[in-house]
């Protein structure tokens, strides 16, 4: 499995990027809301990815954030009809907390104004996912709640290794 990718920003569309590492150009099918927080072609970019496998193809998708590869791996593994394409739809169409509030709040209406998902699938999404999804809005806000001001939090820098080089 690719986790990420760490290189420069070769090109960039709305709905793909081409990554070079280290001379080695990697195309990622990114949602829009990635596109937005792109770098400038040639800057640093560090990008997570996941790697869907086909009988007739390998493809990476990308995300600029953790939320956004959860959710798309989310619906992609546990939404039946739900393959990668529609799920960067959805990502596209709508950022994660909104996403998360409408399955929680059985929304279908907002779910179903996504380009390409349609009534029937929005229903399932919220069918399926709402115990899932309520039951993780339920510990992150109280994770939030009993977090550490940003300013006592230890968390690394992005960029920040996790693991101190071996000397």
């Amino acid at each position: 499995m690719i986790t990420y990718l760490a290189g420069k920003l070769a090109a960039a569309l709305p709905t793909q990027a081409v990554i070079d590492v280290s001379g080695v150009g990697y195309e990622v099918l990114i949602p829009l809301s990635s596109y937005d927080r792109l770098p400038l072609v040639g800057q640093p970019l560090h990008i997570l990815t996941h790697l869907h496998v086909r009988e007739d193809a390998h493809i990476l998708y990308g995300f600029m954030s953790a939320p956004e590869r959860d959710l798309f791996r989310l619906l992609v593994n546990h939404v039946s009809g739900i393959g990668p394409k529609l799920a960067l739809a959805v990502l596209s169409g709508m950022s994660v907390g909104n996403f998360k509030n409408a399955v929680v709040n059985n929304d279908v209406a907002s779910l179903s104004k996504i380009i390409g998902l349609g009534k029937k699938t929005a229903a399932r999404i919220v069918l399926e996912l709402s115990d899932t999804l309520g039951v993780s809005a339920v510990w992150e806000a109280a994770s939030r709640a009993h977090a550490p001001p940003p300013e006592d939090s230890q968390a690394p820098q992005p960029g920040t290794p996790l693991f101190p080089p071996r000397t």
